[in-house]
């Protein structure tokens, strides 16, 4: 996420907080197993990369303890103010744009950001570049077009609606830079960015209460560009939105690839 690029999902949005603890219900768990595999200890120093909200980094801050340090950046800090205390620090950054705002660090962490930002591949460099020799990299993202459909199981007029919605959804997202298929060339990427041990996995939610939160906030938040676009009518997304209220449907995510290394 960057100054530059028109992000689709602000996080200046009332929506956007509804999604981040949707996304902390949703994919902490998946983090933290990943983090506790990498070693994370007292004393580490950190640096959570387009933090959006505070679970990871209130989880991290636990972690590497007083002796520690936890640096939480985002070009949008609002919703990192709670936990803005040591060992935390809070920092505007942009990711795509700006130099890495520490060095020699032990982990560097991005979760749902790459996909977003346009020069990606600067990115991922400034984070390599952050870490001392050993230091671990987690980048975890999205890969809509792996799984585009909200309803994998398109079985009524309900499900096709929201496959619809999702369609112009992931149009929006293509058409302000996002790589709809990001997720799959990480372990490529972390390779040939000079990590090793590279590894992979994905976590792909079928249906919960968190996915069905995190589709009305969503959908509440872009429902002004989707008609704009001409990609769905008010009725429409007004009908989606109770169906999906209904708790009747069974809505999915894109899957999350996580991908992880050490610097050589």
């Amino acid at each position: 996420m960057t100054r530059s690029d028109g992000y689709l999902l602000d996080n200046r949005r009332p929506e956007a907080g509804e999604r981040f603890d949707a996304f902390a219900a949703l994919f902490d768990p998946t983090t933290f197993r990943h983090l506790d595999g990498l070693g994370i200890g007292a004393g580490w120093r950190c640096w959570e990369a387009g933090a959006g909200g505070p679970s990871v980094v209130s989880w991290l801050a636990k972690k590497v303890g007083p002796t520690g340090k936890v640096l939480a950046t985002d070009i949008d800090t609002s919703r990192l103010r709670s936990v803005a205390r040591p060992p935390v620090e809070v920092r505007v950054h942009d990711l795509g744009l700006d130099e890495p705002p520490a060095d020699g660090l032990d982990l560097v962490h991005a979760r749902l950001v790459l996909v977003h930002v346009p020069d990606r591949e600067r990115a991922l460099r400034s984070m390599v570049a952050a870490l001392r020799p050993g230091g671990r990299l987690l980048i975890e993202d999205a890969d809509p077009a792996l799984q585009p459909l909200l309803c994998p199981d398109e079985h009524g007029p309900e499900q096709r609606l929201a496959n619809r919605l999702r369609h112009g959804f992931r149009q929006l997202l293509a058409d302000r830079g996002a790589d709809l298929s990001y997720g799959r060339k990480l372990p490529r990427l972390l390779r040939e960015a000079g990590l090793v041990r590279v590894e992979a996995d994905a976590y792909f939610p079928l249906t919960s209460p968190a996915c069905t939160a995190l589709e009305s906030a969503t959908v509440r938040q872009i429902r002004d560009e989707l008609v704009k676009a001409g990609l769905a009518t008010d009725e429409e997304i007004d009908q989606h939105l109770a169906n999906v209220a209904s708790g009747s449907m069974d809505l999915a995510t894109a899957p999350m690839i996580s991908a992880w290394g050490r610097k050589g």
